[in-house]
């Protein structure tokens, strides 16, 4: 009898134990579902302006990953819990506020859902800081070039590369002025700034490739350059130094879905191997990257990406 009131008392602690397990994780349940609504202000947005036409500037409360972010690293952002995960580069970061700074370029769906959100808004899920540290050291002269939205990248690689000593050389550029980006804040961080339009409509009339090669031909001494831009302003940015042997680090943004090396997704080829842009990257040596491959990488999913952008303006997003 005594052993069997022992098991009955057992079972019965066990059965209750079980009870507050099942209460603590549908408590638990019920807490990331209204995170995932936005009910909690963990990933508020503090700020939104445009930078131009098309760019975006938002600030993002992250206080875990402004503590922790390095140049050139990133985030992975979600504007709902049912949206698709871009990658986004960290332009700024605030360790007092606990805000995180972003800067992007509306060109499709997602963007444009992520843009059309306020201060004081709520974003899903913002997962970082990913990616492998800009080596940041006292190379000596150092030529940061910046091309459209890749001027926010390279921002604020040119701020750490400054901060460790280097003569900070900066070459930004876009179409035309009304586009180009954050050229007070380049000017403020670099010993030098060379503006591009391809138009001709402020500073130097070209592109900025050609203006490098002008600085090159000057026969000024440079030890090191990130470039960062679209693909084929990256491309010739490293067939202008390649004849120099000037290594010509660039940012890769790929295709990116889990950001953390298991899909494979951003694979891109690095001196003939195959390399993951969220781990093993974003940054490559120029000279080794495959800049053929990546932009038809790049090419892949346009006409699904063209066919989600028709649904969303057409109200007729059924995700």
């Amino acid at each position: 009898m005594r052993n069997a009131a022992v098991f009955f008392h057992f079972t019965f602690f066990i059965l209750k134990f079980n009870i507050y397990i099942n209460k603590f994780l549908c408590a638990l349940c019920e807490l990331c579902s209204e995170r995932l609504r936005g009910d909690f202000a963990l990933n508020k947005i503090t700020e939104k302006f445009y930078l131009s036409e098309n760019v975006v500037r938002m600030v993002l409360e992250a206080p875990e990953i402004a503590k922790k972010r390095k140049a050139g690293q990133f985030v992975v952002i979600m504007t709902d819990e049912k949206g698709e995960r871009i990658p986004l580069t960290i332009a700024d970061s605030d360790v007092e506020k606990g805000t995180i700074t972003i800067i992007f370029q509306i060109v499709g769906k997602t963007t444009t859902c992520l843009a059309a959100l306020n201060a004081g808004d709520n974003i899903s899920g913002v997962q970082g800081p990913l990616g492998n540290p800009t080596e940041i050291d006292n190379f000596g002269t150092v030529v940061c070039v910046g091309g459209g939205v890749g001027v926010g990248v390279v921002y604020p690689i040119a701020v750490s590369l400054r901060k460790a000593g280097n003569r900070v050389v900066s070459i930004i550029g876009a179409r035309n002025r009304d586009l180009l980006i954050l050229k007070d804040e380049m000017k403020n961080t670099s010993d030098e700034l060379i503006v591009t339009t391809d138009d001709g409509s402020y500073g130097f009339h070209g592109f900025v490739s050609g203006a490098l090669q002008d600085m090159i031909d000057s026969d000024e001494k440079i030890d090191r350059i990130f470039a960062i831009g679209p693909v084929p302003m990256m491309q010739a940015i490293c067939d202008v130094t390649r004849p120099y042997k000037i290594k010509t680090i660039v940012s890769l943004n790929p295709i990116m879905v889990d950001a953390t090396g298991m899909c494979g997704a951003c694979r891109v080829s690095v001196k003939g191997e195959t390399k993951f842009a969220c781990v093993d990257g974003p940054e490559f040596d120029g000279h080794e990257v495959d800049f053929n491959l990546l932009a038809s990488r790049l090419r892949m999913y346009l006409n699904e990406e063209r066919e989600s952008m028709e649904r969303c303006r057409c109200g007729r997003d059924e995700r």
